[in-house]
């Protein structure tokens, strides 16, 4: 089946403003998707709005909304219930890095809203339609770091872990009901907020970070095909290594001193 005959005619990209999530917005339009583009900055979502409606020809519908509120996914619901939704990608995330306990109690709750709540909280919502006419497709994000337990970085691993536990079960559950659900298991991607945080070089072989079009694109293709893709045949190495060939105590302390380096300054 073709892309839009699967997905169409209405797309929801959530954590659209920039990075991985316009990239994956750019990507779809291009494909032919109408797109619903949620995230908190407006500005940022008129200009990617105004772009791809002007380059692809696509119509887009612009929400802002902070996806850490705990009515986050019935506000989309209610906003989109006049459209033809046939694709969720749920792109948002919230990240801290530090210490568990010099993050504040607010910090680690906002990832787990932002990363667990909402997105099964639109998922159980959204998926009811999509099961209702046979065909559609949820693609979430996640991170190597939710393969094992990672220092500095706890919480927001296990809500990625949650993710791709998730996105399996649901694969399994629907595929034979004509919607595809796929979880994106990446590394490091050059975004904005990647940049931000201010990473370290680790003194590892070369830089392994990839760029939001080659994952998107990565994710995109494996679509429909896989229950999880994990982007980057080098990610896909080290993932390998670190899950099958070392002990599990090892593969934890090795994640842990990585970060260490990374950002503990």
């Amino acid at each position: 089946m073709k892309f839009l005959e699967q997905y169409g005619t209405w797309g929801i990209v959530a954590g659209a403003s920039e990075g991985l999530g316009a990239e994956y917005a750019r990507q779809l339009a291009r494909r032919g998707l109408n797109l619903v583009l949620i995230a908190r900055r407006r500005e940022l979502l008129d200009s990617l709005s105004a772009f791809l409606s002007a380059k692809y020809g696509v119509r887009t519908k612009i929400l802002v909304l902070d996806l850490a509120a705990p009515d986050a996914a019935e506000q989309i619901v209610r906003s989109t219930m006049d459209l033809n939704i046939g694709l969720l990608v749920y792109n948002a995330a919230y990240s801290v890095v530090g210490p568990f306990l010099e993050r504040s109690m607010d910090e680690h709750m906002k990832e787990v809203h932002t990363n667990i709540h909402s997105p099964v909280k639109l998922i159980y919502l959204l998926s009811q339609r999509l099961l209702a006419r046979g065909r559609g497709g949820i693609l979430l994000m996640a991170s190597l770091s939710a393969f094992q337990g990672s220092a500095y970085i706890s919480n927001y691993a296990a809500t990625k872990a949650y993710n791709i536990v998730l996105a399996e079960g649901l694969w399994e559950e629907w595929h034979t009901r004509g919607v595809d659900v796929m979880v994106c298991v990446s590394g490091a991607i050059r975004t904005p907020n990647y940049t931000s945080s201010q990473p370290q070089k680790t003194g590892g072989p070369g830089d392994m970070t990839m760029t939001p079009e080659k994952v998107v694109s990565e994710a995109l293709d494996a679509l429909g095909k896989q229950p999880y893709v994990i982007p980057g045949q080098m990610n896909r190495v080290a993932s390998f290594v670190m899950r099958h060939l070392l002990p599990r105590r090892l593969a934890i302390m090795l994640m842990g001193r990585t970060l260490r380096r990374m950002y503990m300054k």
